[in-house]
């Protein structure tokens, strides 16, 4: 684990060091990719959890009839 560590602050320290505009790239170059997994990771987590808890999306849709419409004002123009 000390090596990891020593490891993750030398670099730290490498991305602290330079310029603006490398260090935004570097980081934008790491953190994207990073992003998008745990996004995805959360993504499919969750949405097996809510169909183990049958609360998933696949609901059929119930038709609505003109009479249920809700109309703006009168409706007289």
């Amino acid at each position: 684990m000390q090596q990891i560590a020593g490891w993750w602050d030398g670099f730290e320290l490498w991305v602290a060091g330079l310029p603006f505009i490398p260090q935004f790239l570097v980081v934008l170059v790491g953190m994207v990719p990073i992003s998008f997994a745990i996004a995805f990771l959360l993504d499919r987590s969750l949405r097996a959890v809510f169909r183990a808890l049958g609360r998933d999306e696949r609901v059929e849709p119930v038709p609505v009839t003109a009479a249920e419409r809700p109309t703006v004002g009168s409706g007289a123009r």
